[in-house]
């Protein structure tokens, strides 16, 4: 008789070799006592259909999903209206047979926010830099806690007018070019774009013209202190980096896979960051 083979899950995104995603899930694994599995699978975008529809036989109970595949699994998945919402989903599982997507960069940002900058949801505007699958969610939790006016930049205008049109008159979009103009009102910066990120082109934007107290909070996390973030913190203003936010979005899909709720702790933040740190 053969044994059953332990619950293994996966990181759909292309690239995906940065993530840190696997010392996440393997470290709660371990800690939890499950016998379970979390790798990366690198899938082209033209691969990605035929990948998710066969991900129940590839021996995979569910997924993470990054760049630049967060909108177009939507229409591989069903997805609840957290991910309907954002027009992005970021976990995959199966429920009854069914693949199901959810979006858990809503409650991995806000959760993140409310833990490294306290107070925050008193800024009463927002300035969110890119338009893509994780900038919706931002929107989308930024709106929900009650942040009154949302200025969304992009560099494709259109993007950010077709977000803006999707959750109503709260969001603004803005031309690139228009940033410096916006900074001064900005009570909370979120870069959700790449930029920034190891091998990416530097984020240009002057945090000297954001308000006193501003917090300014950043999604990537390779490197752990973005050169926004490290302006930020030289102002003296709260920060919130893009690990915290991958910590907390990391909990409910582990919880769905593997079917123990894991907790965000000091040690586990320990271990990740010497990963990102070292040479």
């Amino acid at each position: 008789m053969t044994a059953p083979k332990s619950p293994a899950a996966c990181l759909i995104g292309w690239p995906a070799a940065h993530s840190r995603s696997p010392l996440i899930h393997h470290y709660w694994l371990r800690t939890l006592g499950i016998e379970g599995g979390y790798v990366i699978e690198a899938v082209p975008p033209d691969d990605l259909r035929d990948f998710v529809l066969r991900l129940s036989l590839r021996g995979f109970v569910g997924a993470n999903v990054t760049i630049p595949h967060k909108e177009a699994v939507l229409a591989l998945s069903t997805p609840d209206a957290r991910a309907k919402a954002v027009g992005a989903a970021n976990t995959l599982w199966f429920a009854n047979g069914e693949l199901r997507s959810t979006n858990t960069d809503v409650e991995g940002f806000i959760g993140n926010l409310d833990a490294s900058a306290s107070g925050w949801d008193k800024a009463d505007e927002a300035l969110v830099l890119g338009a893509g699958g994780s900038s919706r969610a931002v929107v989308f939790g930024l709106l929900e806690r009650g942040v009154k006016r949302i200025h969304l930049a992009n560099r494709t205008i259109a993007r950010a007018e077709t977000v803006a049109r999707q959750f109503g008159s709260n969001v603004h979009p803005v031309t690139w070019d228009a940033i410096a103009d916006v900074l001064p009102r900005a009570k909370l910066l979120v870069n959700t774009t790449s930029l920034g990120m190891h091998g990416q082109p530097a984020l240009d934007v002057d945090v000297a013209r954001l308000p006193e107290a501003a917090v300014v909070a950043d999604l990537v996390y390779v490197p752990l202190v973005t050169p926004l973030l490290a302006a930020a913190k030289a102002r003296g203003l709260k920060t919130a980096d893009g690990l915290g936010m991958l910590l907390h979005q990391a909990v409910r899909g582990f919880e769905l896979w593997f079917g123990q709720r894991p907790q965000v702790t000091a040690e586990l933040r320990a271990l990740v960051e010497a990963d990102l740190t070292k040479t």
